[in-house]
């Protein structure tokens, strides 16, 4: 049998393994809370498939972006432009239809108007990663159609912790970047006062490649602040925060590369949060949240004036190249959110116990470019106001229901121009003239779901939404060539509402020797919002599009089509046998997403079939394991779309946890990535044909908690 066979016939073990007899130890992974649902009962269980990353994984593994850590669960994949630049796609769906936030606020960034732009939330700074996919994605509004990722950390303190003093050091070396990260963060009480405060950083190098060499202009530098102050009560917290995020990373891949482009990125960030727990009344709770953020990126690149050639290999340092960059061009963001939730006491009813909330939202968008993004994206304004509510009721006490509605106002403004009917200019020379327009949307959803426990501690789930998403800035007013995709993109200004109809089924079972998480789902849309390829290509300019490919760029222009998306995710653990005091036992895991248009034809990007296993040995303070994934060949591709071949990942890890006192405790970890040093490449990823992913690295780490 060849070692592949092997390999993935261990994939499927857990799934064909009977159940260790209850003689054993039994294993129960801790409750879940989730922060993404506006409805806490104290029952356990989710009406949507939930991932979660917690902090030692995070700190182990030192992604260098929530979509790095999150790209091998089940569902999650990265569109990886970038080590420095990259976002979580989730079922399929990524940019404009998957929400990112940090503790319920959103990104205020730019990250959905171009694949090269960063997300400026590091995992570094993360307690807690948590995906949500489904129903619950309702409270956060259409634009989290595809889901939601929310890193938790506790910048704004919401409890008291157990001492005064209280935090984590970490830091760790990576061989494949010869990079170093590290974090400082620390919580102080004083009576019921808490201040937070944490600072991070990362320095990567290009990283190595399989075949030795590097990937240039690569490199990546973060770096991040924060401080926050709460007081905290009996019935309630109310608290602050402030929060800087600078980054600058370089583009790899292509004339990006060969040019050395590089974005400068930085954010701040102000963020209030409160909730107050009446002692009587109907409501249970009232909380808000209120969040400003002032973004912007600038893209620079070299000069060949000043006679430096870029070879293969060559890394631009930050710091060396301060004479010979230039701008290039840039976004500007100013954001502001805000949410108020009134969640009221249990309604006793006549078939059960009836808890809800009932929320209102607003997020205003100022975007503004310079530069060549100038001739990319007009200035533009977006404002969206909501309502939602939430209710769950217990029909029995192993079957409760939850439905949910929303209904949004969304208004957009902007720019657009007269492309003229067959996207080309209509006499020589032609330029753009632009006129002032403006959009309103009213996105209606709702959702409905029905959780049921069974026999052998099991929970089936079956959930229903439909949900109506309006266009984006850039789908509306896009007018002019994007280097991060090659493509100079043509907007719709008459782009009407998306909508999408979602059926999907799942069963859990997260105790016993043999635990695992399942979920089947189809999702039908009205009026996919999609990029298609005109067979034009233009240079900077509209004036110099014209038929076939010679142009730098290949012309796209925005449209919608009906689409399906159908889709399959497992993730299973089985414990075999007591060894050396702790449990031996397999893994496994098996996910794939289909997209295809209406009538025929693929979308563009999507995650291919994946297959993995592993085996793992847990012991007190030992947590040791051994990983691999195969990824499927990719060849259901989309016009214009090449194949990608499919590949071979084996990871493995060895930790252990000391205690060092009542108060102190030291981890010390070593985790190997890609350890046959295969050739990978993302079949998601705009660069895909350019660039391969590390090769094999090894990463050694630090934690002291006090």
């Amino acid at each position: 049998m060849s070692r592949r066979h092997l390999l993935l016939t261990t994939a499927l073990l857990p799934t064909l393994l009977p159940a260790i007899p209850r003689a054993q130890e039994e294993v129960r992974l801790p409750p879940v809370s989730v922060t993404a649902s506006p409805v806490q009962t104290g029952q356990i269980g989710s009406f949507v498939p939930l991932t979660t990353l917690e902090q030692p994984a995070l700190s182990s593994a030192a992604p260098r972006s929530l979509a790095e850590a999150l790209a091998d669960e089940p569902g999650i994949s990265a569109t990886g432009f970038a080590p420095g630049a990259s976002r979580p796609i989730i079922r399929g769906l990524t940019d404009n239809r998957v929400r990112l936030q940090e503790n319920g606020f959103t990104a205020g960034d730019v990250s959905a108007y171009g694949a090269d732009h960063t997300v400026p939330l590091d995992p570094l700074a993360a307690e807690r990663v948590e995906v949500i996919r489904g129903p619950a994605s309702l409270r956060w509004g259409s634009q989290a159609i595809g889901g939601v990722v929310n890193m938790i950390n506790n910048r704004i303190p919401t409890s008291l912790p157990e001492r005064n003093v209280q935090g984590r050091l970490a830091g760790g070396w990576n061989s494949g970047s010869r990079g170093w990260d590290g974090l400082a963060a620390a919580d102080v009480r004083a009576g019921n006062w808490v201040l937070h405060g944490d600072l991070f950083g990362r320095k990567d190098h290009d990283y190595e490649l399989p075949d030795g060499g590097r990937q240039a202009n690569s490199f990546v530098r973060t770096d991040g602040q924060a401080l926050g102050l709460s007081y905290v009560g009996e019935q309630g917290f109310i608290g602050t925060s402030i929060s800087r995020f600078r980054s600058l990373y370089g583009i790899p891949g292509g004339e990006e590369a060969e040019l050395g482009i590089s974005l400068d990125v930085e954010q701040f960030r102000w963020a209030s949060r409160g909730e107050y727990r009446p002692s009587s009344g109907p409501l249970r709770s009232v909380s808000y949240w209120l969040g400003f953020s002032r973004y912007r990126h600038e893209e620079m690149g070299l000069e060949h004036e000043h006679g430096h050639d870029h070879e293969e290999g060559e890394e631009h340092e930050h710091e060396e190249l301060a004479g010979a960059r230039v701008e290039h061009g840039g976004f500007r963001n100013i954001t502001w959110d805000g949410r108020l939730e009134l969640q009221h006491q249990p309604i006793e009813t006549s078939i059960g116990a009836l808890n809800g909330t009932l929320g209102l939202s607003f997020e205003q968008e100022r975007l503004r470019t310079t530069g060549e993004a100038l001739d990319f994206l007009p200035p533009a304004d977006t404002d969206r106001y909501a309502a939602y509510l939430f209710e769950e009721l217990s029909l029995t006490p192993t079957l409760r229901l939850q439905a949910a509605t929303r209904i949004e106002m969304v208004r957009i403004g902007g720019a657009t121009a007269d492309f003229g009917g067959g996207l080309l200019p209509s006499e020589e020379g032609q330029e753009l003239a632009n006129s002032p327009y403006e959009r309103d949307y009213t996105p209606v959803s709702v959702s409905l779901g029905l959780l049921k426990d069974l026999p052998w501690a099991m929970q089936a789930r079956v959930t229903g939404q439909y949900v109506e998403r309006a266009p984006s800035v850039a789908e509306l007013f896009s007018r002019g060539s994007h280097h991060a995709s090659g493509t100079f993109d043509i907007g719709n200004p008459d782009l009407r509402k998306e909508s999408a109809v979602t059926g999907e089924i799942g069963l859990s079972r997260n105790s016993g020797s043999f635990r695992f998480d399942t979920s089947a789902f189809l999702s039908r849309f009205d009026g996919f919002i999609y990029q298609a390829l005109t067979g034009n290509s233009c240079d900077e300019d509209f004036a110099s599009c014209a038929p076939g490919g010679e142009g730098e760029f290949l012309q796209s222009a925005y449209g919608q089509r009906d689409a399906r998306f159908w889709g399959v995710e497992v993730k299973a653990e089985q414990d075999l046998f007591r060894l050396g005091g702790g449990r031996f036992g397999l893994s496994g895991r098996y996910d794939f997403v289909r997209a295809e248009f209406t009538g025929g034809g693929n979308l563009p990007r999507i995650p291919p079939h994946r297959l993995g296993g592993g085996m793992f040995w847990r012991n007190g303070g030992w947590n040791t394991g051994i990983d691999y994934l195969h990824a499927f060949d990719h060849n259901r591709t989309a016009d214009n779309e090449t194949s990608t071949k499919g590949y071979d990942s084996l990871n493995a890890r060895i930790a252990y946890t000391a205690p060092l006192g009542s108060d102190l405790g030291l981890t010390l970890a070593v985790v190997a990535s890609n350890l046959l040093d295969s050739n990978m490449r993302n079949a998601a990823s705009f660069k895909k044909d350019e660039v391969l992913l590390p090769g094999r690295t090894a990463r050694l780490m630090a934690i002291l908690t006090f």
